[in-house]
């Protein structure tokens, strides 16, 4: 059967990619930011898996806003990169998995998980900056094949954190039902607390980034019961994307170990975490 080996929940601010793509990571201004990477992605560099899955939501680059599905599931063969305004990123197009994908959505519709399925899409960077941030060197390819999990976070009302965590739940035992032995890492992408408008644009809240940050590994489910206007009140209108790590936590066992973990508000208006567990059981000596 197949195996979650990995999840890594990491923010996908814009402007990490473009930094990244510009050749600034060293800067001052970004240099905090790359350095608190670099520890993840040795660890990651060694733990390739068979197939990831992005946990993400477009900012009306691959879907209009006329259009935006709770949850949606790409079973494309490949992913294009979007052009969102000022060119494509200069990194490789998405190899997809389409039998693993099928049967992902064929087990989440059986759990009662009414999906948008994708056989045609184009990711942004919502997308590609996680990606970028496990391999800043992709080359002509990324590590590995790649499955989009479109999460609404864009418009009201958002699926709420409980039923975020239940899908995760459900993406696990869906993956552990696939019959091929193959190991499966999941990225669970957004956050941390920020606003883009209003009269708190320019929020951030530390204070809530740690306790999520802790949460996440030792007490998920805490996190799953808060309501969106809770989400929105500690951690800003745009920082309700954080119910996407629990997607990814909730594809993981209970237990976990978390590797890695760092925090940093880069030169942007957004706080940007990254937290790395490995989803092995221990073995017994």
């Amino acid at each position: 059967m197949a195996e979650v080996i990995w999840g890594l929940a990491t923010s996908h601010v814009p402007s990490i990619g473009a930094a990244m793509d510009r050749g600034k990571a060293d800067d001052p201004a970004w240099k905090a930011l790359f350095d608190g990477y670099a520890p993840a992605r040795a660890w990651l560099a060694e733990h390739r898996p068979d197939v990831a899955i992005v946990v993400y939501n477009d900012h009306a680059n691959g879907i209009d806003l006329d259009f935006v599905p709770t949850f949606g599931l790409g079973t494309a063969e490949r992913y294009e990169v979007a052009d969102e305004g000022f060119g494509r990123r200069p990194v490789p197009d998405v190899v997809g998995d389409p039998e693993f994908s099928f049967h992902l959505v064929e087990s989440l519709v059986d759990e009662e998980f009414d999906l948008t399925v994708f056989q045609e899409l184009h990711v942004d960077h919502g997308f590609t900056v996680p990606l970028s941030v496990w391999t800043p060197d992709p080359g002509d390819s990324w590590p590995c094949p790649v499955i989009p999990l479109l999460v609404n976070v864009i418009q009201y009302p958002q699926p709420t954190a409980a039923r975020c965590f239940a899908l995760g739940k459900a993406l696990g035992r869906a993956i552990r039902s696939y019959p091929k032995d193959i190991t499966v890492g999941v990225l669970g992408t957004g956050g941390m607390s920020h606003q883009l408008a209003g009269a708190r644009a320019g929020f951030i809240n530390p204070d809530f980034d740690a306790l999520w940050m802790e949460k996440i590994e030792t007490d998920p489910d805490a996190l799953a019961g808060m309501s969106r206007e809770e989400l929105i009140r500690q951690a800003g209108s745009e920082g309700i994307e954080l119910i996407m790590w629990l997607i990814m936590r909730g594809a993981m066992n209970e237990q976990v170990t978390r590797i890695h973990s760092d925090y940093f508000v880069p030169a942007s208006n957004t706080a940007a975490g990254i937290a790395l567990f490995d989803n092995r059981l221990p073995q017994r000596a």
